[in-house]
This record gives structure tokens, C-alpha cells and sequence, in this order.
């Protein structure tokens, strides 16, 4: 099995963008629909429709704070697999680049350091030539050790090759994540523009809020896209991680290192282990020439101790880094392996019984991507689909609040302008000039022309003179009415 290619996560690109296509139409014939099926609607037809938008924009909002709330688990389990598979990567980094440190160490000691002292043995052990041999031999011994070295993986390319991709992972996901983090704030904002659009009957903000609506709605179905290409790419990969790794090795050499560390398996033989079978009888037999050249020539070359012992000790400092580069050189050492279970197994069943688990570079990339990071793109997946349908919502019911609002402004400009009762024929009385004065008492003009035709009676029954009626009108209604005046003489208390 091999990941999908280019070409076919593209097509599942093309699949969000029909199911685009697909929404706008439905939105078109909805608004088309709309307009062409409007019809006059009676005052108890009005009821029914305000509450038809008021439900569409509670359905909406309480779509847009579930998919916001799904989104936001979805954003930090992606996170949090992506960040699992860099600390794997840097792991793993570094002990590959403490392999390259104990190889170069351990031949810079054999080439420089061990050169030097058995070349002043040489001179000063001269007049013995069994010494003298003997001190060749280490020479040849030393230097099958450096072939042998040099014959092991060069990982400073391995190394340089994950150090420059865990920086381009780690760049792009950090962007991913914020532009995600951005998304969902955009989200939340246009859906609390819609709720103060509707609560404010503001058409502006109704026209804002339709023209957001759906850019969010092709924003939300291209992250649909982006995210369902994302996880079907991922879950192919994670369906056999070993056999893709393997196909990406060039030479036969690398493809037997590569698979010993995939599988790891006890019954598997390093591809090392001749190589540092050879450095460990080398360095043992180097051990053993020293200890003797101490031991005999020593006593008779008292000169010589300070070279004799700088050998043993530069052997003693390579047995040390040779036990630290079997044990990085082992599977073991770089995947601490799950005993019976390896990456062609991870979404499968288990080979063996469960078994105590010690955690492993390999194995802990491979879930934090195909369980927390294919699981995070589901759920943001999931998101996509939530924002476009109450963007939907929100583009459906942007209409049917305009119309409510063209509804009462119709019905409020057909208001009586001689009702003395409409606050609009207030307003427009206030501006307008008066006209000729009639005998009314509903008017301010009227009043004016009663005031001066009436004569109310000398005596009145009412305690309150006309000045008080006069001041009570001004401080409750804002302008002196003069509709109490006729009723004084009745001894009447002014209208409400």
C-alpha cells in the first residue's frame, strides 16, 4: 500500500468544492423562491414569520458555538499528535548525532592521539625488536578499528534530513494552528453580528452579515477540503508506514538498516554486528599487547611509562564510547521496541498478548499522527461542516428579516398622521408650519385658536387654577396642550 498521490487528494478537494456549488444552488433557488412567492401578509400573519426567524437565528447560533467548541478539541488533539511526532523526531535526532559524535571521537583517537604515542614507542623501544613489533601490530589493529568505523551508516546526513524536517513540521503547523485559532474567533464574530443585526433591525449590519455569511461559507468548505485531504493522506500512510519507508531506500545496504530498525526484531541480526565485533577483539587484543609492553618493558624503559599510559588510557576511553555505540546502534537503543508489535501492526490487532510497554521514537510518531493527528482533523473535519450549515442558516434568514423590516416600515409610514396618538404626527406637527386653526381638541393649533374663543365661566369648581394645568402639561407631555381648557368649567380633571 502506498499513500495516495497528489492527484488524488485533489479530487477530494473537488469533492468539497461540488458539495459548494451544491449549497449555493440550494441558497439560490431558497432565495429565488423567497422573492418570487412573496405575497402581502396580514398583521396576524406576522407573528408566525417573526418567529421563524427568530428560531433560524437561535438554530444558527447554537450551531455556530458547537462547531466552534468541536473545532477548538479538534485544533489541540491535531496539535497535540503533531508535537507528539516532533519530540519523536528530535529524539531520535539526537541519537543519531550522538552515534556521529562516538564514531568521529573514537577514530580521531585511533588516527591522532594513538598515532602519536606508538610513534615515541617506536623510537624510544627501538633497540628491542619485539617491542617494536609489537607496537606495529596495535598500529595495524588500530587501524582496521578506523576501517571498521568507517564501513558504519553515515547518519550525519540522516541526521540533517530530520533536523530540516521537524523545522519545516513544526513551521507549518504552527500556522496552521493559528489560522485555525483565527477562523474560529471570525466565526463567533460574524455570528454575534447576525444576533445584534437581528436585535437591532439594523439593515446595515443585516448587509453585512449576508456578504460575511458567505465568505465563511466558501472559507468553511475549503478547510473541508483541506482537512479531508489532510486525514485520507494521513490514515493511507498510517495504514502501512514500514513498506512506504522501505520504498523510499536507494541502495541495499540502507534498505537492510532501515528495515532492522522498522521491525526490530530479536531474531533479525544487526547489520553492525560484524563491524563492532571486529572493533571489540581489536580493541581487546590492543588491551592485552599494552598490559604486556607495561608489565616487561616498563622496567627497562622507564621513559617510556608516560606514553604506555597514555595508550591505556585512550584504549580504556574507547571501550567506554564502544559499549555506548552498541547500545545506539541497537534497535533497542533508538526504538525501544514494543515486544511483537510494529508499525505495519499499529491499526491492527496485536500480535502477542499485551506486554509491559517502554515507549519508542518510531512508535510514538506514528500515534501522535494517525491517533491524535488524524483524530484532530476529523473533528475539524466535523467543524467545517457545522460552520457551513449555520452560515446557511444565517444567509437564509438574512432575507426574511429584511422583509420583516421593510414590513414595519410600510406599516408604520400607513400610520394616521392626524392621530393625536402617532409620535410620527408628532414629530411632523413639531416641524411643520401651522395651518389654519381649527375648532379641534386634539391639536396644538386647534387649542390655540379655542383658548382665545372660549370664555370659561367666573366661577369654577375645580381648585386648580388654569396656570397649574398649564405647567402639569408641560412637565408630562414636553409641549403645552391646551385640551384641558374647555373642561375647567366643567369642573372635569384634565384628560391622561
Amino acid at each position: 500500500v502506498s499513500p495516495l498521490s497528489f492527484q488524488s487528494l485533489l479530487v477530494l478537494g473537488l469533492v468539497a468544492a461540488v458539495c459548494l456549488g451544491l449549497n449555493l444552488l440550494f441558497l439560490t433557488v431558497y432565495l429565488i423562491c423567497l422573492c418570487c412567492c412573496k405575497r402581502d401578509r396580514d398583521p396576524e400573519s406576522k407573528r408566525p414569520h417573526s418567529c421563524c426567524v427568530t428560531w433560524m437565528a437561535v438554530t444558527a447560533g447554537l450551531i455556530c458555538c458547537a462547531a466552534v467548541g468541536v473545532g477548538f478539541y479538534g485544533n489541540s488533539e491535531t496539535n497535540d499528535g503533531v508535537f507528539q511526532l516532533l519530540y519523536a523526531l528530535d529524539h531520535a535526532n539526537q541519537t543519531l548525532t550522538g552515534i556521529d559524535s562516538l564514531v568521529a571521537s573514537t577514530t580521531l583517537q585511533m588516527q591522532g592521539g594513538l598515532e602519536q604515542h606508538l610513534a615515541r614507542l617506536t623510537e624510544l623501544l627501538a633497540s628491542r625488536g619485539d617491542y617494536v613489533q609489537t607496537l606495529k601490530f596495535t598500529q595495524q589493529l588500530a587501524g582496521s578499528i578506523v576501517l571498521q568505523l568507517q564501513g558504519l551508516p553515515a547518519w550525519r546526513g540522516v541526521s540533517a534530513d530530520l533536523t530540516e524536517l521537524s523545522g519545516q513540521v513544526a513551521y507549518v503547523e504552527y500556522y496552521r494552528w493559528l489560522a485555525y485559532l483565527l477562523f474560529f474567533i471570525l466565526v463567533l464574530t460574524v455570528c454575534l453580528l447576525a444576533c445584534l443585526g437581528l436585535a437591532k433591525h439594523s439593515r446595515c449590519l443585516l448587509v453585512m452579515v449576508l456578504c460575511c455569511g458567505l465568505l465563511m461559507l466558501l472559507l468553511s468548505w475549503a478547510s473541508m477540503a483541506v482537512d479531508t485531504a489532510a486525514a485520507v493522506g494521513t490514515s493511507d500512510f498510517c495504514v502501512a508506514p514500514d513498506k512506504f519507508i522501505m520504498n523510499q531506500t536507494d541502495d541495499e545496504i540502507s534498505a537492510e538498516v532501515v528495515h532492522y530498525y522498522l521491525y526490530c526484531d530479536q531474531s533479525l541480526s544487526s547489520p553492525f554486528q560484524q563491524a563492532l565485533t571486529v572493533f571489540q577483539r581489536s580493541l581487546t587484543t590492543m588491551q592485552i599487547q599494552i598490559q604486556g609492553l607495561i608489565q616487561y618493558a616498563l622496567p627497562l624503559f622507564p621513559t617510556a611509562e608516560k606514553d604506555l599510559l597514555g595508550v591505556q588510557q585512550l584504549l580504556n576511553s574507547s571501550e567506554t564510547g564502544l559499549h555506548q555505540l552498541t547500545a545506539l546502534l541497537d534497535c533497542r537503543g533508538l526504538h525501544k521496541v514494543r515486544r511483537g508489535l510494529t508499525g505495519d501492526q499499529l491499526w491492527g490487532a496485536p500480535a502477542v498478548p499485551p506486554a509491559p510497554v517502554s515507549h519508542q521514537d518510531y512508535l510514538d510518531g506514528l500515534i501522535g499522527i494517525c491517533y491524535d493527528g488524524v483524530e484532530g482533523l476529523l473533528y475539524l473535519g466535523l467543524f467545517s461542516l457545522l460552520a457551513a450549515a449555520a452560515f446557511s442558516t444565517v444567509i437564509c434568514a438574512a432575507p426574511r428579516a429584511w422583509q420583516q423590516l421593510a414590513g414595519r416600515c410600510r406599516d408604520y409610514d400607513d400610520m394616521d398622521e392626524e392621530d393625536p396618538f402617532n409620535p410620527q404626527a408628532r414629530r411632523i406637527a413639531a416641524h411643520r408650519p401651522p395651518r389654519g386653526q381649527l375648532r379641534s381638541f386634539c391639536s396644538y393649533s386647534s387649542s390655540l385658536g379655542s383658548q382665545s374663543s372660549l370664555h370659561p365661566p367666573a366661577q369654577t369648581v375645580s381648585n386648580a387654577p388654569v396656570s397649574e394645568y398649564m405647567n402639569q402639561a408641560v412637565l408630562f407631555g414636553g409641549n403645552p396642550r391646551y385640551e384641558n381648557v374647555p373642561l375647567i368649567g366643567r369642573g372635569s380633571p384634565p384628560p391622561t
